[in-house]
């Protein structure tokens, strides 16, 4: 039997993830994977949301493109499963002839999955994505609102602007599933399941504030993205944060005209413990308390610090 033989046998014998249903929202459209036709190379950056999103994104943009400084990282990797996508985004897709990088926040169970394309799911403790969550919400204005509940073809509730209690956003949005967005919980466990998957990398949000660079190897070994030595400093540059807020035109979804501070207020803040001084002891509890449920105690513990990714 040949290496290749050998090759095709062991990956028809993995049990890939498959699709088992659709998610709409205000914001999602999960068919729209059903038309995609999948490159072997492409990168999937995906997520729950306002965990690190658009930073990975970045990173895999800068090692695809060996840190060019002109990628508009918005413009060549879209939000594919977003509804208000225009219809010409699968056009625009099948004419790149680069490596495409594509972002989704869908759950694993709610996405077409190829298995040889490469996927990248980024954690973060959910406490710290619900606080930039809750800015993002907060400081959209209403051309956002218009965009995303006037686009046609909306299934369910339209968003409404947040509650201005933080502490009762928070405590609906651990108890009620991640309302008033999309389902928490289970997108974190989906793709938790699959973390042994070969073609499926988790990342946490902390280990790329701890190392970046480590990270940032780790991803590119993962991609199979061969980087001149002498590249390495300025793609660290392009993906440190102070670059990418001095340059958020090019992070923004349209150049950040659907927020009250313009891009800056996309690329906000990038650090985490800002609900220490917020939540209650309780509502602390409560979460941490939820968390295992929902996740069992190894993923709670990944969600929380990273650390089980590192092993």
């Amino acid at each position: 039997m040949t290496a290749t033989e050998l090759t095709r046998d062991a990956a028809e014998a993995v049990a890939w993830p498959r699709k088992t249903r659709d998610l709409h929202n205000h914001h999602m459209d999960s068919t729209i994977w059903d038309r995609f036709a999948f490159r072997d190379d492409d990168v999937i950056v995906a997520t729950y949301g306002k965990s690190g999103t658009t930073w990975t994104q970045q990173i895999v943009g800068q090692l695809v493109f060996a840190g060019r400084e002109d990628i508009s990282i918005h413009e060549i990797s879209p939000w594919l499963d977003l509804r208000i996508m225009p219809p010409e985004i699968m056009g625009m897709l099948e004419a790149q002839e680069h490596r495409r990088v594509v972002k989704t926040h869908l759950p694993l169970d709610a996405l077409t999955f190829s298995p040889k394309a490469k996927y990248l799911y980024i954690g973060r403790d959910g406490r710290d994505v619900l606080f930039s969550l809750y800015n993002h919400h907060a400081r959209a204005n209403q051309l956002f609102y218009d965009v995303i509940n006037g686009t046609p073809g909306l299934q369910g509730a339209p968003l409404d602007r947040p509650d201005p209690d933080i502490n009762r956003y928070f405590r609906t949005w651990v108890n009620e599933n991640g309302k008033p967005f999309w389902p928490y919980w289970e997108n974190i466990r989906t793709w938790w399941a699959a973390r042994d998957l070969p073609n499926v990398k988790l990342v946490h949000f902390a280990d790329l504030k701890a190392d970046m660079e480590g990270q940032m190897r780790a991803i590119a070994d993962f991609l199979g993205c061969e980087i001149d030595e002498a590249q390495w400093p300025k793609i660290l540059t392009h993906c440190s944060f102070e670059w990418m807020k001095a340059n958020a035109e090019r992070m923004s979804p349209l150049g950040g005209a659907i927020f009250e501070g313009g891009a800056q207020d996309f690329i906000n803040k990038g650090t985490n413990g800002r609900w220490k001084d917020v939540l209650t002891a309780e509502e602390i509890a409560a979460y941490e308390q939820k968390a295992v449920e929902e996740l069992g105690p190894e993923c709670a513990a990944w969600l929380k610090s990273g650390t089980l990714a590192k092993a």
